[in-house]
């Protein structure tokens, strides 16, 4: 049998059109890597959370593979490239209702880090990196 495409690009944009439909604010939260292109000075945790209502992009496009459109950050025009494997979910501002994906260990592992990551990373032994990778507990974060 054929291998099946992902059901995660259909439930994103299912998700993104229920919202725009009830009139909410889609938002998406996005695992940045090596491959993600957004701005990071707005990156926190290794997280950013967009929003892609229509009002606030341009061009917004979500296929199989990836999320791409312009947006504006600090008044500044920018191309925001989202790889579908680095989007975590996808909720409404208003009232939090939304569907977030699991994480894919394969992926997670094939994924460059940021440039950013990679200097810090230098300065860490890796003694230390794996303590602070044993320590980080799972949370969640409500964002309004």
């Amino acid at each position: 049998m054929a291998q099946l495409i992902s059901t995660k690009p259909y439930m994103l944009r299912a998700m993104h059109e229920w919202c725009v439909d009830n009139n909410l604010t889609p938002h998406l939260v996005v695992a940045v890597n090596g491959r993600t292109r957004v701005p990071m000075a707005y990156v926190k945790d290794g997280e950013i959370v967009l929003n892609i209502n229509y009002s606030a992009t341009k061009d917004l496009h979500m296929d199989n593979e990836s999320v791409v459109f312009s947006a504006r950050f600090g008044g500044v025009s920018q191309n925001i490239y989202v790889p579908m494997d680095a989007v975590r979910g996808i909720f409404a501002r208003e009232n939090g209702q939304g569907m977030f994906f699991e994480l894919d260990d394969t992926t997670d592992a094939e994924a460059q880090p940021a440039d950013e990551e990679l200097a810090s990373a230098a300065d860490v032994s890796p003694e230390d990196r794996s303590k602070n990778r044993n320590n980080k507990k799972p949370t969640l974060t409500i964002v309004k």
